[in-house]
C-alpha cells in the first residue's frame, strides 16, 4: 500500500503551492500518494495549522511545515516505510 502524504493548505498560500508542487513531482518517483485539504473555512484545522501551513504528515504523522526540503522527506518517507 502506498503511503499517504498529506498537505494542510490555504488558497492564496505561496509556500502551500511551492509545498504541492514539489511533492507532486515526487509521487511517481517515490510511488506515494498525495492529498491536499484546505483548512480555509474550518476552525478545528485553522486552530491546529493556521499559522504553520502548509503542514505535511506522512500516513497521519507530522513531517513538517512551511517549505519542503526534498531530502529530508526522501529521508523521512524511506523511514516511515521500515517501520510499516
Amino acid at each position: 500500500m502506498k503511503p499517504l502524504v498529506t498537505v494542510y493548505s490555504r488558497s492564496g498560500c505561496h509556500l502551500c503551492e511551492n509545498a504541492e508542487v514539489t511533492l507532486a513531482g515526487l509521487t511517481e518517483e517515490l510511488n506515494f500518494e498525495l492529498e491536499i485539504k484546505l483548512i480555509d473555512g474550518s476552525p478545528e484545522l485553522e486552530k491546529l495549522y493556521g499559522h504553520e501551513v502548509p503542514v505535511i504528515h506522512i500516513d497521519g504523522e507530522h513531517h513538517d511545515f512551511f517549505r519542503v526540503d526534498v531530502e529530508r522527506f526522501k529521508s523521512c518517507l524511506y523511514t516511515h516505510r521500515l517501520r510499516q
